[in-house]
């Protein structure tokens, strides 16, 4: 008893170890909020990548893809069937995309992907992305009358209002329409004015204008009528900037999509597509390069459609596994039924395996660095309890004389640096946890007092810092401490345990 008695004592007495104490706490309470933040950071972005992606990928090692998807469904399904919940044929090419802002021609590098609208939202969390209702319970390729998500509906908080998305829809296509009749009206009269011929025939006139129909075929009317539907992300469409989003199209407008057709050489084609709907997945990777359009359109256009049978080629097919199912065990099979010449199969995060490795890699760094922190905090209970060992000389000697064993004088420093992993781990956990629940409170009064937001969702595309607390990561971070403490006063136990008490009782 008498062992607990002088450990307490030496707690509360010597102030000096409140210099270890206090190393330990924000070594433990660094590291929890550190890793509880990337935690939640990875598992954010790894429920997005997979909302994005399907679980398997099932894919053509040839831009030009595979004839009959259909036959193909029907074999993995044979090899794999009980272990498969969904399955969606997908055309992936690499395209060009051109809109006009103002005078201004914008092209930018998109991937364009052919979907099946009735199956896409079976396999991926495509649909949870879209920012009209009606589009997130069935996607649709035809334009809106209206409804689009004026707030974003993804926010785990307050967002600032996207009001220019109250007017998409059929509403702003008809007023653009009206408009660009408007302009051409009025400059058919200053050049009747002057007496001068048009400069361009209408055609050309109008950017998007597709060959004159034939007279038996009905004018297109762009205020009754949409080309073929498309869906932009939502980086192609708009730029943040302190924390707001601004469009420069909207739901309703044209664009031209520019791609390779199948054949050697490939040829250019282009068409004129209406975006529908604007998809935001909130990965920059993603929401800045990809063009969603319907499968069959993207087939027709590229030359993927077999004259004899009418069937389409397509160069991957998206798999959902039911819950529970082994990814990896399933890939095998496939890979194992399939020739790896031709075709390559892999689950998401084969696929994402960089980011992911990477994003380990970073957290496995960090917490080494932190660690240092605690070790520090040993450094210094090693210090601190030699120099006790020495000041406390006469006094270890007297408790000898009076029959405390070796091994009672080295359990009161042993349980001396116990108490103190305890206590400084104890109050690094309770400051930790404080601060990664007031996490955002905090950031968002640094960013006050400094002038610059410490969390810009321009950057990261969230509205407030994700946070998961593990309580296993937490144990071991708290156990880690403690046994750095215990370990540091190993040294200084032992030499104090081998003190001969007449020597000890000599000493000056």
């Amino acid at each position: 008893m008498y062992r607990w008695l002088l450990c307490w004592r030496y707690l509360r007495t010597r102030y000096i170890a409140l210099a270890s104490i206090i190393s330990v706490t924000l070594g433990v309470a660094t590291m929890i909020v550190v890793n509880s933040v990337m935690m939640g950071f990875t598992h954010e972005m790894e429920n997005r990548l997979h909302g994005i992606l399907s679980d398997i990928i099932f894919q053509s090692r040839s831009l030009e893809g595979f004839p009959d998807p259909d036959w193909h469904m029907e074999q993995i399904r044979r090899v794999a069937g009980d272990e498969i919940e969904a399955m969606t044929p997908t055309v992936v090419v690499p395209g060009m995309l051109n809109y006009q802002v103002g005078d201004t021609w914008m092209t930018r590098p998109v991937q364009i992907i052919g979907i099946d609208e009735k199956t896409q939202g079976l396999v991926s969390d495509f649909s949870k992305y879209l920012q009209h209702p009606e589009n997130r319970r069935q996607l649709s390729f035809q334009l809106r009358e209206g409804g689009y998500d004026v707030i974003d509906h993804q926010a785990d908080g307050p967002s600032l209002p996207r009001e220019e998305m109250s007017l998409a829809g059929w509403e702003h296509r008809r007023r653009m329409a009206r408009m660009k009749k408007m302009l051409l009206e009025i400059e058919r009269s200053e050049n009747a004015a002057s007496n001068q011929p048009e400069s361009l025939p209408a055609d050309l006139q109008d950017p998007f204008a597709r060959a004159a129909p034939q007279e038996s075929a009905p004018q297109f009317d762009p205020e009754k009528s949409q080309y073929t539907g498309v869906i932009l992300g939502i980086g192609l469409v708009s730029f943040r900037r302190d924390g707001q989003d601004h469009f420069l199209l909207l739901p309703g407008d044209d664009v031209k999509l520019t791609l390779p057709t199948v054949g050697t050489p490939p040829k250019i084609v282009s068409d004129t597509f209406t975006i529908v709907d604007i998809y935001e997945s909130k990965m920059s990777e993603y929401d800045s390069n990809f063009a969603f359009v319907p499968i069959r359109a993207l087939q027709q256009l590229r030359g993927m459609i077999d004259p004899s049978t009418g069937k389409g080629y397509v160069n991957a097919i998206s798999i959902k596994l039911k819950s529970g199912a082994d990814m990896n065990k399933v890939r095998d099979k496939l890979r194992a039924a399939f020739a790896p010449q031709y075709y390559a199969i892999d689950t998401w995060r084969d696929n994402q395996g960089p980011l992911l490795a990477a994003v380990s890699m970073e957290t496995a760094i960090l917490n080494v660095l932190l660690f240092l922190i605690i070790c520090v905090a040993g450094f210094g209970i090693l210090a601190i309890f030699f120099m006790i060992v020495v000041e406390k000389t006469r006094d270890i000697g007297i408790l000898k004389a009076l029959g405390a064993s070796s091994g009672g004088v080295m359990s009161i420093f042993l349980g001396y640096g116990l108490l103190l992993g305890m206590v400084g781990a104890g109050v690094g956990l309770v400051l930790g946890l404080l601060f990664i629940r007031h996490i955002n409170e905090i950031a968002d009064l640094l960013g006050h007092i400094t002038g610059h937001r410490v969390f810009d969702p321009d950057i990261y595309y969230f509205y407030k810092i994700p946070t998961i607390v593990d309580p296993w990561t937490v144990g071991w971070i708290i156990s880690g401490a403690m046994m750095i403490a215990i370990l540091a006063s190993i040294l200084p136990a032992l030499r104090a345990a081998r003190l001969h008490p007449v020597e000890a009782l000599r000493y000056e």
